[in-house]
């Protein structure tokens, strides 16, 4: 593909898009349309788009596709109001430039869970939940739901993303909390607990923020101010909310409250 200089440049590392005859700084529009989100030079026509301003000399630049996995797709070029543009959505007379993928953003711990909803299972580490419980003040019945996303209370569980133990917790975490052996149920549980409990402090309780924040990490949810736009968040958010209803059914505990809004990007 040859092109006169300078020619239109992808950054992978976030797939934003920059534009010829530009210095130092690049507009690039996150589109959203139907649910799915694409990057573009220009407004997209019939989505919705929000511009972002990307540094030139940013050491590392956002990723404004808002997911936790890779991303595939292709680059597409097209006249539009007399200018050339160029975007991942296939618009009316697009032409292709490239096919593209993305590695998903270091440091995003983002995963749908290892465990299914089903059935409670108050019989995994009874003694272990109850002393976390009441060591931090947390809800049992939460701490099973999380335990039964994360893991589906398997000890030696390990996720694609490097998660460890019944609480599927990160190396760093587990280090903040002084896990000696992060397979230990005693150790796991309690260290989780304790890391809920700072969660449910920072956000005030607000049940789906937490469950946000541990799956997809703090820095996530101030990101896209709520729930991040990334499927495997937003699954198991779901998966948490009615797995902490079951447990509470089992536990005796009075219903589940309705769940509050909670801002999320889309």
């Amino acid at each position: 593909m040859a092109r006169t200089a300078p020619a239109m440049v992808v950054l992978l590392a976030s797939v934003a898009l920059l534009a010829p005859g530009q210095a130092d700084a690049r507009k690039v529009y996150r589109c959203v349309r139907d649910g799915t989100v694409s990057l573009s030079t220009a407004p997209e026509p019939g989505s919705r788009c929000r511009a972002k301003e990307i540094d030139d000399n940013a050491a590392r630049v956002p990723n404004l596709f808002g997911t936790g996995e890779a991303v595939s797709g292709v680059l597409y070029e097209r006249v539009q109001d007399g200018k050339v543009v160029y975007g991942t959505r296939k618009l009316p007379g697009s032409v292709k430039v490239l096919s593209f993928t993305v590695p998903a953003p270091p440091g995003e711990p983002a995963h749908a869970g290892l465990g299914n909803v089903g059935p409670p299972r108050l019989d995994a580490f009874p003694k272990q939940f109850r002393a976390a419980a009441k060591a931090t003040g947390v809800d049992e019945a939460w701490l099973r739901a999380i335990a039964h996303a994360e893991s589906g209370f398997d000890a030696n569980a390990v996720s694609p993303k490097g998660a460890q133990g019944v609480m599927q917790l990160m190396p760093q975490t587990s280090r903040e909390y002084g896990v000696v052996d992060p397979f230990s149920d005693r150790e796991s549980i309690m260290a989780g607990a304790r890391h809920l409990r700072s969660l449910l402090r920072r956000y005030g309780n607000d049940l789906t923020l937490t469950a946000a924040a541990y799956n997809a990490g703090i820095g996530a949810v101030a990101r896209y101010g709520g729930v991040p736009p990334y499927q495997e968040t937003q699954e198991y958010v779901a998966k948490v909310r009615t797995l902490y209803g079951r447990y509470r059914d089992a536990l005796g505990m009075t219903p589940l409250p309705p769940v509050a809004k909670t801002a999320a990007s889309p």
